[in-house]
């Protein structure tokens, strides 16, 4: 469109270049170096690619000037890029080895095909001006809310108009059942603009918590003043949501402020929200009480907290246990995204048994193990004493205080007791050595000879194999599936070290201390800082990992 007019009417391609640089908003400057490519171009094709050929246009006059430029050299190797000292010393006198003639050319006359591929060029060059703006214009928005218009919905995904760019909302971070057609206006968060092929991409959500957290920061002046805190957030789009709040103002209930005057700030959420359920609650530092909170409105009995694995366990009545628990497990789904805990729930009927059960087997363990009667192994159980090994190594004095027990009998009862895990670690020791486990082995840090046989029945039996192993092989992981992660579960893999209580990070050093063993790496590289290692660690260190 623009070289019809360049060689006709040099004011005419100022006036394109003003009219593409205002519809396209890019600088006018991009838009005149575009032509002068594609005058350029057109210019090679005329004269010969071989060719230095450069054009400036005036972005005054619209003056479009054609130049070859040619090397001064001692020696032509290549006639159409350089010239002889000599022959340039006739055009300028003061010329020398190194400078560079340009040569001006003719006004160049366009036809049909050489006007059509300008016009490529031109297009093009707007087209990539384009996206840059659009990616710089976007690039640092993540984490705002953005209203747009819907210009069209392809395969459930929803192409959003956003002015002076485009914005894609995924089915998968559309809420459930939500119906948009041409035309609507919506709101969605920018999670991420990434720069591709095809232009920068814009992804917007609404079904991620980080857009119900701005909602609520657009509604509630006192989250957006910094006086109410969100802490949290837990959603199942289109259906329920829970947020956690604290206030920096004792004088401020943080709930209330989020529910406002007759609940108009948290119903205008709801609304945009698509009629999901809030529900408000109280952020506590003590995590049982939080725990509590956020299983409302079912009503707990008690909480038993296990920090090493970050578990806990609530009891509940027989008639909440539904309300806990929640449609297919939604409430306490919900409630152990929001409080970073794995939430076990028991009726009080269930944990009775279930502890019942404990004692029992404890009290049996206790009484095969060190040859007593049942009286005994329950006031060793009722005490406190869970395993052999407590009992054996325990101050004996902790056994003496017993009631009816004396210095003579606790002596005998831990002195029974290490003898069962003498004889226990000699057994396991002879299963070792039956299995060629290499003696060896026992020298890494951590490694006990009960793990040695768990791992000569996998087929582990060296240094060498050890360190070749990968931490899931060792502890196990859990699969997490779009369909079990909706019933909250996923399916575990277990370990061959499975029932050992080891941490991953446990199980990690003690293959890095085989591999320093087998001579695959050296000791100092381990105590080196793993800067370099901290991003390649966040993009792989979740993989397997259970939850």
């Amino acid at each position: 469109m623009a070289m019809a007019g360049i060689s006709a009417n040099r004011l005419e391609l100022l006036q394109i270049a003003d009219a593409v640089a205002r519809e396209k908003t890019i600088d006018k400057k991009i838009v005149i170096e575009a032509m002068e490519d594609a005058i350029q171009k057109a210019a090679k094709s005329r004269y010969g690619a071989e060719n230095d050929i450069r054009c400036e246009i005036d972005p005054k006059t619209g003056e479009a000037k054609l130049t070859r430029v040619l090397a001064v050299v001692d020696e032509v190797e290549n006639d159409a890029t350089q010239i002889t000292v000599e022959d340039a010393k006739k055009r300028n006198p003061d010329a020398k080895a190194g400078d560079m003639i340009a040569e001006t050319l003719p006004p160049l006359e366009f036809g049909r095909v050489a006007a059509q591929n300008a016009k490529q060029v031109i297009v093009q060059k707007v087209r990539e001006a384009e996206r840059d703006r659009q990616f710089s214009e976007f690039k640092d928005r993540t984490g705002d809310v953005i209203n747009g218009t819907v210009k069209r919905v392809e395969y459930g995904n929803v192409i959003v108009d956003l002015g002076r760019a485009e914005g894609i909302i995924r089915r998968d971070e559309m809420i459930p059942r939500e119906n948009v057609r041409l035309g609507d206006r919506i709101r969605a968060y920018i999670y991420e603009v990434r720069r591709e092929q095809r232009g920068p991409q814009i992804f917007l959500t609404r079904a991620r918590p980080e857009f119900m957290s701005m909602l609520f920061r657009a509604e509630v002046p006192e989250i957006y003043d910094g006086v109410v805190e969100i802490k949290s957030v837990a959603r199942d789009p289109g259906s329920r949501a829970k947020i956690a709040v604290i206030s920096k103002d004792s004088s401020i209930d943080p709930v209330g402020a989020c529910v406002g005057m007759r609940g108009a700030r948290v119903q205008a959420v709801v609304n945009e929200l698509q009629g999901e359920k809030v529900d408000i609650i109280q952020w506590n530092p003590d995590a049982a009480s939080f725990i509590v909170n956020a299983l409302a409105p079912a009503e707990v009995t008690k909480v038993v907290l296990d920090e090493d694995s970050n578990r806990i366990e609530v009891v509940v009545p027989e008639a909440q246990l539904s309300l806990a628990i929640g449609r297919r497990g939604q409430n306490v789904r919900l409630a152990s995204q929001l409080t970073g805990w794995d939430i076990d729930i028991l009726t009080e009927q269930e944990e009775s048994e279930r502890r019942q059960k404990e004692f029992a087997e404890r009290t049996q363990l206790l009484m095969d193990s060190l040859d007593v009667d049942e009286v005994i192994a329950q006031l060793l159980v009722t005490e406190g004493f869970a395993t052999i090994e407590e009992v054996a190594y325990v101050d004996l004095g902790e056994i003496a205080h017993i009631e009816g027990f004396d210095e003579n009998t606790a002596e005998q009862i831990q002195s029974r007791a290490r003898e069962y895990l003498e004889q226990q670690e000699a057994d396991r020791d002879a299963k070792r050595r039956e299995l060629g486990v290499a003696d060896e082995l026992a020298e890494i840090p951590g490694i006990t000879t009960a793990m040695m046989v768990a791992l000569g029945e996998n087929g582990i039996k060296t240094v060498e194999d050890f360190a070749d192993c990968a931490t899931d092989e060792l502890v196990g992981w859990t699969e997490r599936k779009k369909d079990k992660e909706k019933d909250g579960g996923g399916e575990r893999h277990k370990g061959i070290l499975d029932g050992f209580e080891l941490s991953r990070t446990d199980v990690e050093n003690m293959i890095m201390a085989a591999r320093v063993h087998a001579g695959w790496i050296k000791a100092e590289d381990l105590e080196k800082p793993a800067e370099t290692d901290e991003t390649e660690a966040a993009e792989t260190g979740g993989v397997g990992a259970e939850g």
